[in-house]
C-alpha cells in the first residue's frame, strides 16, 4: 500500500572494470577446487571478464584442508598450462596466481613454517568460515604480520556474524578488506548486500573481486556496473586493485 514511499532504485550509466585493471580473487585455474572445471571453462570466464575491463588477473584457489588440499606445486601447475592455453588462442592477458587459504589449525600451524602464495608485496588472502569467526584470529592476524604478510579478508560482507565494530577491528590493525562484486546485487543474500553497503559508505574497502567461479557469475557482473554502490565505491577512492 506504501510502495510508492520507498526509495526509487537508482539505474546508473554502467561504469566498467577498466579502472581496476587486476581482479585479485577469482577462481580461474581449472580443476583443483569448486571454481572452472576444465580449460575451455577457464578460457570462457576470462574471455567474459576481459569484455568487462579487466586485463589482468591474480587468480587464488581455495587452499583448505578438509576440501581442496592444494599445494604451490598444483597450483603452479595449473597456471602454467592455462598461460599454455591462452597463448595457443592467442588471447592477449596478464594471469598470476596466490591462494585463498582457509583460516583453521592447520593454516595456523604452517604459518612462519611454510611460504603461503601471495600477491604483491606479500598480500595473503584469508576466508573465514561461513558459521562462526574463528576464535584466535587476532593472534593468527598478528603472527602473519610477524612475517611481513599484509593480510587481505575475503568477502567481510558475507559473514552475518560479524558487525561495523568488527569491521573497524580488523581495519585498524591493519588488514585489507575485499569485498566481491556479486555483494552489490544482493546475490548472496539482502543481509550481505546490507554489510556491503555499510562497508562502502564507511570506506572500508580496499580491494574489490570477482570471486568468480563459473560462467554464470561472469554473466552478472555487468549488472554491478550500473550499481550506485559500484559508482560510490570508485568515487570513494579507497580501491587499490590497479596497484596490481
Amino acid at each position: 500500500m506504501f510502495s510508492w514511499f520507498r526509495r526509487k532504485k537508482i539505474i546508473l550509466e554502467p561504469v566498467d572494470f577498466s579502472s581496476l585493471k587486476t581482479d585479485i580473487h577469482s577462481h580461474l585455474i581449472p580443476g583443483i577446487d569448486d571454481g572452472a572445471q576444465n580449460l575451455e571453462s577457464s578460457v570462457e570466464i576470462i574471455k567474459k571478464l576481459m569484455s568487462l575491463g579487466y586485463s589482468r588477473f591474480i587468480t587464488t584457489p581455495h587452499i583448505m584442508n578438509d576440501l581442496y588440499r592444494n599445494t604451490p606445486e598444483i597450483i603452479l601447475d595449473g597456471l602454467k598450462k592455462l598461460r599454455a592455453e591462452l597463448t595457443r588462442l592467442k588471447i592477449d592477458v596478464q594471469i598470476e596466481v596466490a591462494a585463498e587459504y582457509f583460516v583453521d589449525y592447520d593454516f595456523e600451524s604452517k604459518i612462519g613454517k611454510e611460504d603461503f602464495l601471495t600477491f604483491g608485496d606479500k598480500y595473503i588472502l584469508i576466508e573465514f568460515s561461513f558459521l562462526e569467526k574463528p576464535q584466535n584470529i587476532d593472534e593468527i592476524i598478528f603472527k602473519l604480520q610477524l612475517e611481513g604478510y599484509k593480510v587481505v579478508l575475503a568477502h567481510p560482507a558475507r559473514y552475518l556474524y560479524l558487525n561495523l565494530d568488527d569491521y573497524k577491528s580488523f581495519v585498524n590493525r591493519g588488514v585489507y578488506l575485499q569485498l566481491n562484486l556479486l555483494s552489490l546485487l544482493g546475490y548472496y543474500s539482502k543481509e550481505v548486500k546490507v554489510n556491503a553497503n555499510l562497508l562502502i559508505k564507511n570506506k572500508m574497502v580496499s580491494f574489490i573481486g570477482s570471486d568468480c567461479h563459473n560462467i554464470r557469475h561472469a554473466s552478472l557482473y555487468r549488472k554491478c556496473q550500473t550499481e550506485e554502490m559500484w559508482h560510490f565505491l570508485l568515487e570513494s577512492k579507497t580501491l587499490l586493485n590497479s596497484n596490481f
